[in-house]
């Protein structure tokens, strides 16, 4: 009876390591999440707005003004790698949740149902490198939306009255910088909670 309750008795390196993995695999879960659901908003926005919103043009020939879809050309590119940087965090956050699980296992007094050490420290790596990959794809919708929002800018005249919808700047324009800042903010939690958790666990396990 002794022998088998020392075998059900949790070790206290692998309780505290349980406890790390998991504090930091739900925060690092929730803040993920709240931040891919304000850039997955605000993509929807950009993308609702731009059917939706409508500019003053000035008929050709006419005096009389008519209205037409405003559109911003360009911004298109930013909103596809939005949405591929969105994918990415749907994989890692997938990642992140397996961390937890892999805390709840290690809680568990048997060492047999323990994730291997090769397991853990697999996903950690595969998450970090999902993470790059992920910040990679933002960034360059960010990059793409911010150039065209620049040139918008450039090109409009001081002073002068805008009757061309492809130069105004709109706020729905902005929405899709805005999005990709927050898909760029949550790829980055991700991949700093991953590769702290691997660094630190790496001489642990």
């Amino acid at each position: 009876m002794q022998a088998q309750s020392e075998v059900h008795t949790l070790n206290p390196k692998i309780e505290r390591i349980a406890n790390i993995l998991r504090l930091v695999g739900w925060v690092s879960l929730w803040l993920q999440l709240g931040l891919g659901a304000t850039s997955v908003l605000m993509l929807i926005f950009a993308i609702s707005g731009r059917s939706f919103s409508q500019a003053v043009t000035p008929a050709p020939g006419l005096p009389v003004r008519i209205y037409t879809q405003g559109t911003t050309p360009g911004l298109s590119i930013s909103i596809f790698w939005g949405i591929c940087g969105v994918l990415a965090l749907l994989f890692t956050l997938y990642l992140t949740f397996r961390l937890t699980r892999f805390a709840k296992r290690l809680r568990n007094p048997n060492p047999a149902l323990h994730p291997p050490k090769a397991e853990v420290m697999k996903v950690l790596r595969v998450a970090v490198i999902a993470g790059f990959v992920g910040m990679l794809l933002t960034i360059l919708g960010t990059g793409s939306g911010l150039g065209v929002l620049l040139s918008k800018s450039i090109a409009q005249p001081q002073g002068v009255a805008i009757y061309d919808p492809n130069r105004v700047i709109r706020s729905l324009d902005i929405f899709v910088a805005m999005a990709s800042m927050s898909g760029i903010t949550a790829h980055f939690v991700g991949t700093v909670a991953s590769l702290g958790l691997f660094n630190w666990l790496h001489p642990e396990l």
